[in-house]
């Protein structure tokens, strides 16, 4: 008898549902305020998971079989670490500290 390979497309869907829903409740048992966007990016990602069983259109943002994109992945962490209490770290800034190194100094 041969086994049915999982769904890897509605693996990922439950899978991002899941995680939704528990950065919702953890956020609503730690008492913790989401701001109005936050609320909002959970409700509609969790639409558009339900329709169309990923939240972002463009393949280009997005792993093939994955039901978010790697921002939506990144926000949605941020989210849960906001209702966990945690600190957010500092954002990383592009700025490269010292000289570059190949720019050649002026020798007098």
């Amino acid at each position: 008898m041969k086994r049915k390979l999982p769904d890897r497309k509605a693996q990922a869907k439950r899978a991002a549902l899941n995680a939704l829903r528990r950065a919702r409740r953890k956020a609503e048992r730690a008492g913790v305020k989401l701001s109005e966007w936050e609320g909002e990016f959970l409700g509609s990602v969790e639409d558009r998971l339900k329709t169309f069983g990923r939240a972002f259109g463009d393949p280009d943002k997005g792993a093939p079989g994955e039901a978010l994109s790697a921002l939506q992945h990144v926000k949605l962490k941020e989210i849960a670490a906001k209702a966990a209490g945690e600190k957010k770290p500092l954002a990383r800034r592009g700025r490269i500290r010292g000289k570059p190194k190949d720019v050649a100094e002026d020798v007098d």
